[in-house]
């Protein structure tokens, strides 16, 4: 199907698929062949050519059925040379059209460069909300569900699309050896601020299009599909009932935005994923930024003294030149350089040949990591009496503000989170490690959360809220905002739990 890619009418073969794709947009179907050759002129081919090139191109095209052709019984011709030049019209067959779209996609790929948008995760809560509504409403139009349903699908497919393409460029950006350093870091730095920008707020977008899915879902998807499929009004097919594999599409689409935002097997959602990657993307853009900006402070580096002795081996005139540079460059003549001596060095001048002096005893840690023992005094024992004293207290006070926080968090009665309103900024620290110990642990069957502090002392249970709200936690440093959570704090096996009905 993509044979006309290649050969040396290649160009020819590309500009009459892209000449009947122009004239299709223009919904004209069938092109006679003086309307190719003015198609041609359309899309950028100036060169002169005979018709019996023209002719010969079409009938490579047509023996690889990407044109078909047909004779036009409707047209009056008044000479036989106009029949021959009006008789034949071409047009696409669905291999054509497939092959110019591959062709088209192709070219596109390569020109994009992707992005990562959270716009389009703003769309996507968009759309799901309004979808939300319209299913609501009896009297709302199903091809508005429809419409809104195919938007949604787009935002989900650009996200995707763009994702893949920014996620090769990142990889091949972290491959990449750029000859100018400077732009070169400039490209990075650029990247890695881009990044940082994405990363801004993303478990939040991610989490109000979480919560979008679900409101959605309680209307119940198959509703949605239905109400889709009758608004899509679907033209009949002459191979079956179309509507089956619609659907089917539509299913496969929806278990696509499941996967990113809320998987139904309780896995981990893929946006959180794009942060992980972003995040270590991150990092490595910045270490290889460090290595450039060290590179460039230094004047010089291992490799290019090696090289530059290699061009001074290379310009020695003789052989005793080479050893005397190869003395003067490493010093590995004589058996000092490895720092041995003979128990009387006195006895052994520095001058003898070491094929005439006696051996040196080589220590075994010297072969085998390339160091000597070094023998000295033994260090004094450090009274670490006033430490464990230090450390004992610090504690002690730990344990007491501890306990000051659990009595503070263990008011009788049920009460929501933001109804603590201004918390000491230790106790805020108690509970804000419990939530974080909590929201780590995947949730189980029932949507719970559960998650115990380091002694077992105290468990939390956090599970979804169901008004969906949001609670602002304030300490003397600033002020903590969150999705909403039921909250339960109690001691395990204690007959009496410390319970909380709120946010966080």
């Amino acid at each position: 199907m993509f044979r006309f890619t290649t050969g040396e009418r290649a160009e020819l073969y590309g500009a009459i698929l892209q000449a009947f794709g122009a004239a299709n947009e223009r919904l004209e179907t069938a092109l006679g062949l003086d309307d190719v050759r003015a198609r041609l002129r359309t899309v950028g081919w100036l060169d002169a050519i005979h018709d019996e090139d023209l002719q010969e191109a079409l009938r490579k095209l047509r023996e690889w059925q990407l044109l078909d052709v047909v004779q036009n019984h409707a047209e009056n011709y008044r000479t036989a040379e106009e029949y021959e030049r009006r008789n034949l019209q071409y047009s696409l067959t669905r291999r054509g059209e497939a092959a110019f779209a591959g062709v088209e996609h192709a070219l596109s790929v390569l020109a994009s460069t992707g992005a990562l948008q959270t716009a389009v995760l703003e769309a996507i809560t968009d759309r799901l909300d309004e979808l939300y509504v319209l299913l609501g409403d009896s009297t709302s139009s199903d091809r508005r569900v429809f419409t809104t349903l195919q938007e949604l699908e787009g935002h989900l497919e650009a996200l995707l699309a763009n994702t893949k393409a920014f996620n090769g460029e990142l990889q091949r950006l972290l491959r990449a050896e750029g000859t100018d350093l400077a732009t070169f870091r400039e490209v990075k730095a650029a990247t890695v601020a881009y990044l940082q920008e994405f990363l801004v707020n993303l478990d939040q977008r991610g989490q109000t299009v979480s919560s979008a899915v679900e409101r959605l879902e309680q209307r119940g998807v198959s509703l949605l599909h239905a109400r889709a499929l009758r608004g899509a009004e679907l033209p009949p097919a002459a191979d079956g009932d179309p509507a089956p594999a619609w659907l089917e599409r539509r299913r496969a689409r929806w278990e696509g935005l499941q996967a990113w935002f809320r998987p139904a097997d309780g896995a981990r959602p893929r946006v959180e994923q794009l942060h992980d990657v972003a995040r270590r993307a991150i990092v490595t853009l910045l270490q290889v930024l460090d290595r450039i900006t060290e590179s460039r402070r230094r004047s010089s580096s291992a490799v290019q003294d090696f090289r530059e002795l290699a061009r001074w081996f290379a310009a020695a005139p003789g052989e005793d030149d080479l050893h005397r540079l190869w003395s003067a460059a490493f010093g590995l003549g004589p058996a000092r350089h490895a720092h041995l001596a003979h128990p009387d060095p006195e006895l052994v001048p520095s001058s003898a040949s070491w094929a005439d002096t006696p051996p040196v005893e080589v220590s075994a840690l010297l072969r085998t990591s390339g160091r000597t023992e070094r023998f000295t005094r033994t260090g004094r024992v450090r009274d670490i009496g006033g430490l464990k004293a230090a450390r004992a207290e610090r504690a002690r006070k730990e344990r007491a503000e501890l306990e000051a926080a659990w009595d503070v968090l263990g008011a009788d009665g049920p009460v929501s989170l933001s109804g603590f309103r201004t918390l000491d900024h230790t106790v805020f620290e108690r509970l804000l490690d419990l939530l974080g110990r909590a929201l780590a642990v995947r949730p189980d069957a029932g949507g719970a959360r559960r998650a115990v502090t380091s002694d077992g002392r105290v468990e939390i249970v956090l599970r979804p809220s169901p008004d969906g709200g949001r609670a602002v936690l304030r300490t003397s440093r600033g002020r903590l905002e969150g999705p909403d959570y039921l909250v339960e704090i109690r001691s395990p096996g204690a007959p009496g739990a410390v319970t909380r009905e709120g946010t966080a």
